[in-house]
């Protein structure tokens, strides 16, 4: 710093305190009229009493409303009359008994789905869900799939159920078709393995009262819907399905997780990975023909975490081919599975030199920040994510959680428009918080930070779609000033 810098900036922040009697001194008589004009502009800040300008606070309050994300979007006469309308009855949730974002989603939901304002969060236009693992889409296997021939189920020691499709008896495997036929309680029968693919329950905080507790059961979950959708028939039905659940949703593009497991044809016989590629791309081309507005989908291709240095090595090389094969619609790769120690983003960075190796760009999508022990090595995660240029930071269980903690994280990511996606249902549900008005998100929201919405395993959850985390987004986490310009936001955020 130079000496006249230097100067001026000791001159600007470390002047002595005044004392007493500077403060008393009486102008002269020549400088009589600046102090009065002096007096005359402080009366503009506070009133001469002493208290504030009323103006003023006005002023303040309008400055801060801008800076939230919305706070600058333009609204026609009739979205300001709409908005009115919104903040009304934002009031009256929120001065009722029961406020539905400080309840346990699975208490809440009914209340939820009684809303008025979710009723018009169902009708809105919201872009993108960009944030969804392939086997919990929809909430349809119950209903539809365990229905079909040759479905079997066998029950495990773990409190647990697994499913297979065969053609043959299975040892140790009952079908579910004759386990129904035996059982007089079918409302029962239903529930149960509602249960087994869902984590719903009527009790979630002494059924889970630790995030390890929430974290196998949900893990047991996937297990158990994956021998259901790894059937190739219900493969494809299940892809369309849930298409249609998010075009009912009013969503209009989806970016969708997947591991690619083999598809199984028959017991013993299964499809490759460029069948199931071919299947996602050509059951996506079919519906955005049949249902004209819908813009499409891609695919983000990931492996766990646990997997040793070699497979996940293999698995960067194998994404890399399939972007190849499929590069309108493999959109990058994604580590998943809650970070443990050890296992960071950090840890896999030599890994992720493949690409500059091969000299191929592959976009990446990284969980990042699942935790909220702050200053951990999992919680420094979201800064190795940038420093691997992630597309995005992802929140999806818990991911992207602990930004808030991190003012450097946010300002290097909000530089480079590196959005976070929060879904908020599956952060309370799995322990984060439990009143989403203490979400991190609220602080990025409050600062105009680009944040996604999405549901990341809606059907384990029991939603559909994006309206349920919206409502959560809109009414808890972004509070009374969020308004018909934060949703449009959210949603513009989500296609850009």
């Amino acid at each position: 710093m130079s000496g006249l810098l230097k100067k001026d900036f000791h001159s600007r922040f470390f002047q002595p305190p005044m004392t007493l009697q500077d403060k008393v001194v009486l102008p002269s008589r020549g400088n009589y009229n600046i102090t009065l004009q002096l007096a005359a502009v402080m009366c503009c800040v506070t009133v001469c009493d002493g208290t504030p300008d009323p103006s003023k606070r006005e002023t303040m309050l309008h400055q801060e409303a801008s800076r939230q994300t919305g706070g600058r979007v333009q609204l026609t006469g009739a979205e300001q009359r709409l908005d009115t309308n919104l903040h009304k009855l934002k009031e009256q949730e929120m001065a009722a008994a029961q406020f539905p974002p400080a309840i346990h989603f699975f208490k809440a939901q009914r209340l939820i789905h009684r809303s008025p304002i979710f009723s018009l969060l169902q009708m809105m236009p919201k872009g993108a869900a960009p944030h969804i693992h392939s086997s919990s889409l929809v909430d349809w296997l119950v209903k539809n799939i365990t229905y079909r021939p040759h479905c079997y189920i066998c029950f495990t020691w773990g409190r647990s159920v697994w499913f297979v499709f065969s053609t043959w008896d299975c040892l140790y495997w009952q079908l579910l078709k004759t386990l129904r036929a035996n059982m007089a309680d079918l409302f029962g029968c239903f529930s149960s393995l509602m249960q087994n693919l869902t984590l719903s329950n009527d009790d979630p905080n002494t059924t889970y009262p630790s995030q390890d507790a929430v974290w196998e059961r949900f893990e047991m979950a996937f297990v158990a819907i994956a021998g259901l959708v790894s059937y190739a028939p219900v493969f494809k039905d299940f892809l369309y399905k849930g298409l249609e659940q998010l075009f009912h949703d009013n969503i209009t593009y989806l970016e969708l997780r997947t591991g690619l497991s083999r598809v199984q044809i028959r017991a013993g016989s299964n499809h490759d990975k460029a069948w199931s590629l071919r299947t996602y791309q050509e059951g996506t081309h079919q519906f955005v023909a049949e249902h004209p507005g819908f813009l499409g989908a891609q695919l983000i291709i990931f492996v766990p975490r646990v997997l040793s240095v070699s497979d996940v090595k293999a698995a960067v090389k194998e994404a890399i081919q399939m972007q190849k094969d499929f590069p309108e619609f493999v959109a990058g790769f994604d580590l998943v599975r809650i970070i443990l120690r050890g296992r960071t983003n950090h840890y896999v960075h030599s890994l992720l030199k493949i690409t500059a190796e091969l000299g191929v760009t592959l976009p990446f999508f990284f969980h990042a920040g699942e935790t909220d022990h702050e200053g951990t090595e999992v919680d420094e995660s979201i800064l190795d994510a940038l420093l691997f240029n992630t597309t995005r930071i992802e929140n999806g269980r818990d991911n992207g959680y602990a930004l808030a903690h991190h003012p450097l994280a946010k300002e290097l990511s909000r530089k480079d428009n590196v959005a976070v996606k929060v879904c908020p249902i599956s952060n309370q549900v799995l322990k984060l918080v439990s009143d989403l008005r203490n979400h991190p998100a609220a602080v990025l929201t409050s600062e105009s930070y680009p944040v996604v919405v999405s549901s990341n395993d809606p059907s384990l959850f029991g939603t559909t779609g994006l309206s349920y985390d919206f409502y959560e987004v809109f009414v808890g986490i972004g509070g009374l000033r969020a308004n018909l310009g934060t949703l449009k936001d959210l949603a513009i955020n989500s296609i850009r």
